[in-house]
C-alpha cells in the first residue's frame, strides 16, 4: 500500500506530511525551501511508495480563491508536468495556520518555538492530511 503525501506550499517554505504506509495516521514530514520542492519530491517518491499527493488551497471566507493561490496553481503545474502519472488533489486549508498555532499552544509549545514557521507549515501539512482523511472515509 502507498503512502499520502500531503503539501502545505508557501512561496517560501513549503510543509509537508505524510501518512504511515497503512493510511491510518497522519504523520508531519518536513519543511523544504519551495524552491527545493520538486528535487525533494523526486528524491522522496523514489525511495518511498506514494500513491497519492494532497495539496491545500487557500481559499477566503467567501469560498473564492486567496491570493495565494495562485502560486498553488503554478506549482501545481510544474508537479503534473513532472509527476504526470501522480494523483494530485486540492483540499481547502482555510484556518491550517490557526489550529497549527493552537495545536503547539495546547501542546505547551514555548512562545519562541512557536513563532518558527517551519514547524508551524509541518503542523499545517499534518492537519491539511488529517482533513483529507477524514474527507475520504
Amino acid at each position: 500500500m502507498g503512502r499520502i503525501l500531503a503539501i502545505d506550499y508557501g512561496t517560501k517554505r513549503t510543509g509537508i506530511a505524510v501518512t504511515d504506509p497503512l493510511k491510518i495516521i497522519a504523520n508531519s514530514l518536513t519543511t523544504v525551501r519551495s524552491c527545493d520542492l520538486i528535487q525533494f519530491l523526486k528524491d522522496y517518491f523514489s525511495k518511498e511508495n506514494v500513491e497519492q499527493v494532497v495539496i491545500g488551497m487557500p481559499t477566503t471566507l467567501r469560498n473564492e480563491p486567496a491570493e495565494n493561490a495562485q502560486y498553488v496553481k503554478i506549482f501545481e503545474k510544474q508537479f503534473k508536468k513532472e509527476f504526470p502519472n501522480m494523483p494530485l488533489s486540492e483540499i481547502d486549508e482555510r484556518f491550517t495556520s490557526t489550529i497549527a498555532h493552537q495545536t503547539m499552544i495546547a501542546g505547551g509549545m514555548k512562545k519562541k518555538d512557536r513563532q518558527n514557521k517551519a514547524v508551524v507549515d509541518s503542523i499545517s501539512a499534518t492537519i491539511i492530511l488529517q482533513s483529507f482523511m477524514e474527507q475520504q472515509k
